[in-house]
């Protein structure tokens, strides 16, 4: 009997807790939800009231009409390129430093790492002026060259600290027994470590994705005097502000929409390595 009793409760909480995290979940979708809604619809079923969330009819043609009314093509070649240096950079260059603060020996690493870590303290935002100020001084203003060269020399701590997290995890004996055989640190770091690290550069590649794909302030920024140059994420706000040729709503949300799917994607696509990645790197010291 108490036995029964205590498989009750046990259930009724497991229900109570699903309850609760669906609930949870509903509510979070509810804007992705309304966005995807709104795109679909004319400026004539988005002032109903109450809202319909199914649009009849669909307006599919919402997605065409808003890459002949506004430079979508020319913004999405932007951001892809700055994600692709961000990717590229961060996957490489944080890994070949992650590497050297877990795995190579050298008089002040730990406090070098420490140091390191401590820029993670820093907000962006303190940095900004000061950073316009010295890509000014080298003719880096209205160029990419802000928003892609520092990435591709493994600026951002948090990777490092990450993949080290990872690196650290990986048996020693492994690159001890490549070294008596002649294989040197970088032999070591491509052909060893990266291989046996893919979940954690999974997890280094959608954070950094996701960084730069909605990469807002610094384009907006450096390169303020050269609309050609706006990626996604000003182009969308610059329609948003007024200042384009789209003030109507269901135009924004359907570039809100294309904004969303990439993200989506690629998380998709790699969530077993994400977080297989972020738990392993969080539970080795």
């Amino acid at each position: 009997m108490v036995l029964r009793s205590y498989r009750t409760q046990v259930l009724l909480g497991h229900l109570i807790l699903h309850a609760i995290l669906i609930a949870g979940s509903v509510m979070m979708l509810i804007p992705l939800a309304w966005t995807i809604s709104t795109s679909l619809k004319t400026m004539q079923q988005i002032a109903v009231w109450p809202p319909e969330w199914i649009p009849n009819p669909v307006m599919w043609r919402n997605y065409i009409e808003v890459f002949q009314a506004a430079p979508v093509t020319l913004w999405l070649r932007n951001s892809l390129v700055i994600v692709a240096a961000n990717v590229i950079g961060s996957v490489i260059t944080c890994s070949f430093v992650a590497y050297g603060f877990a795995r190579v020996q050298f008089p002040g690493r730990d406090a070098l790492f420490l140091l390191l870590l401590s820029t993670l303290m820093m907000p962006y935002i303190v940095r900004l002026i000061p950073l316009y100020v010295i890509y000014n001084q080298i003719g880096w203003i209205n160029t990419f060259l802000p928003v892609t060269i520092p990435q591709l020399l493994g600026r951002n701590p948090f990777f490092i600290f990450l993949l080290r997290q990872f690196f650290r995890g990986i048996p020693f004996e492994l690159s001890d027994a490549a070294r008596i055989d002649g294989c040197s640190e970088f032999g070591i770091w491509w052909r060893i470590v990266l291989p046996l690290s893919k979940p954690a550069l999974a997890a280094v590649t959608i954070f950094a994705f996701r960084d730069s794909w909605d990469n807002f302030l610094a384009p907006l920024i450096y390169m303020a005097g050269r609309p050609d140059l706006r990626p996604l994420a000003v182009g969308l706000y610059t329609l948003r502000g007024g200042g384009g040729q789209l003030p109507d709503t269901h135009y924004l949300m359907a570039l809100s929409t294309l904004m969303i799917i990439p993200m989506l994607v690629i998380f998709a696509l790699g969530q077993r390595y994400f977080i297989q990645g972020v738990t392993i790197s969080g539970l080795k010291g």
